[in-house]
């Protein structure tokens, strides 16, 4: 493996043996098929207990594959996320496997009734290369405190990171509980066409489309978390310094490679100058350079960092204006493939930019007069995973939360909402379907198993045939109305 390749011979071989731990973990389930609440808090606390021992290596490989980055966004971005919902999950297992009472009507007394959650089976899990850490390891922990196996495979674009994940889940998991897999598109393919239970994917839409139609050919239920073009709203009233520490973090951590991560600005339009002044102070004030800066991360690969460029060049070509915050060594950033956060105002919807989700520190300004015509703007085309308002006002707040479709908000702040244990996570249309994350989480990765109970007295015989009777004229006269 080279260059974030593996061979065709490397990924035949994972081909096969997906196929056989598929089948292991099938008979392990069926031998196994309700774990107890102590078991599966056993099997949170060693995955944490393996993340922490492998902090230091986890943060070194993802720069490795990245080429540089900050070992703090993957502290604050990956590892902490995955072990504070560890915590959660773990905290609230035996709460959470609790039957749900249910009431029963009068007609068909006595009787109880109650949902029971039941582990689905074996889940399989696709990450992509963006966070790998908690995104292969956040959808597991649902999946391990609902009780079930899980398979995952990992982005071929980190290879450093996917040998220490494997490494760290082999040493304290058996295959028939958790499985990781790397290698290149032939394997995610094959991964994605097995019988799972349930398969979570992460990544773009158009991959998504993909891996429905494989999960289609099993019945295989699917929860896709995408992207999409996140937009973040600024009112007329709130102070533009403000308002640019609200999200500037949210689009500059890991270098504009998140999915949340706002994808373009609604601003008021006599206001886009300041705005424009304000970012670059506070990106300058964040990143006073970046090339050879630490702090600051490059983009994942040469294909990637081309794709960039290439919009941004699409942009100027169609009349948009570009304002690169800190290019102070241009070469040295290409080099280390960094692109500064770039503003691009004047934009138009033929614009490349205007078009797919940017995943990189890019930020196009979109003006408005009237915050109607921001809502208009936002609903005229595909609902986004992630809104972000920067406001004040509650009644503007108010207007965008019920005027509005997203798959989460986060108001005054971007990106936060995914950090939120106790929140649902997910998309909405092309952003994606279902949802996970603490509860949710656990009940995306169990059935609601409806249990009725009947005790001795067995009331369904006095309605038995032949109908006519007086018992029957009662249910209609009382019950059929």
């Amino acid at each position: 493996m080279a260059n974030n390749l593996y061979t065709a011979a490397y990924d035949n071989e994972q081909v096969s043996i997906i196929d056989k731990v598929f089948q292991i973990q099938r008979q392990a389930f069926a031998d196994s098929p309700y774990l107890s609440a102590e078991e599966r808090i056993n099997d949170l606390k060693l995955l944490k207990l393996a993340i922490l021992s492998h902090e230091e290596d986890l943060v070194l490989a993802m720069s490795q594959d990245y080429g540089c980055r900050s070992h703090d966004d993957t502290k604050i971005a990956d590892i902490l996320p995955t072990i504070m919902g560890i915590n959660y999950a773990i905290k609230r297992i035996k709460k959470w496997m609790k039957p749900s009472k249910r009431h029963v009507g009068v007609l068909f007394q006595p009787a109880k009734g109650f949902v029971m959650y039941q582990p689905l089976g074996v889940i399989g899990i696709i990450t992509p290369w963006n966070y790998p850490i908690f995104l292969a390891l956040g959808p597991l922990t649902t999946a391990l405190a609902a009780g079930n196996r899980a398979m995952i495979k990992m982005s071929e674009f980190t290879p450093a990171t996917n040998k220490v994940i494997i490494k760290m889940i082999n040493d304290c998991f058996s295959t028939d509980k958790v499985a990781i897999f790397d290698g290149g598109p032939s394997v995610s393919a094959h991964f994605s066409q097995q019988a799972y239970d349930h398969l979570l994917f992460t990544g773009s839409t158009r991959v998504g489309k993909i891996v429905m139609a494989a999960a289609a050919k099993n019945l295989t239920p699917v929860t896709l978390e995408l992207g999409g073009k996140s937009p973040t709203i600024i009112d007329d009233n709130i102070d533009i310094k403000d308002a640019v520490s609200r999200f500037i973090l949210g689009k500059t951590l890991n270098a504009g490679q998140t999915c949340v991560a706002p994808d373009y600005i609604l601003c008021p339009e006599h206001r886009v100058e300041a705005l424009e002044k304000a970012c670059i102070k506070q990106f300058k004030k964040m990143y006073a350079s970046i090339a050879d800066n630490a702090d600051y991360g490059s983009i994942i690969n040469d294909a990637q960092f081309e794709r960039l460029q290439t919009w941004l060049t699409d942009a100027k070509d169609k009349g948009a204006k570009i304002s690169v915050v800190n290019e102070s060594d241009e070469k040295r950033n290409i080099q280390q493939r960094k692109i500064s956060l770039t503003l691009v105002s004047q934009v138009t919807d033929d614009m490349l930019i205007m078009q797919e989700e940017i995943f990189g520190p890019i930020l196009p300004i979109v003006s408005y007069k009237k915050l109607s015509e921001a809502i208009e703007y936002i609903n005229a085309r595909a609902r986004p995973l992630a809104l972000y308002v920067c406001s004040h006002d509650a009644d503007v707040q108010q207007k965008v939360m019920e005027q509005t479709h997203a798959g989460g908000m986060c108001i005054n702040d971007a990106t936060l909402q995914v950090a939120q244990d106790d929140m649902p996570f997910g998309g909405i249309g092309p952003s994606g379907m279902g949802q996970y994350h603490g509860r949710e989480g656990f009940l995306t990765f169990s059935n609601a198993k409806s249990v009725l109970v009947r005790g001795k007295f067995n009331s369904s015989v006095l309605a038995f045939p032949p109908y006519g009777k007086l018992v029957h004229k009662l249910i209609y006269k009382f019950f059929l109305r």
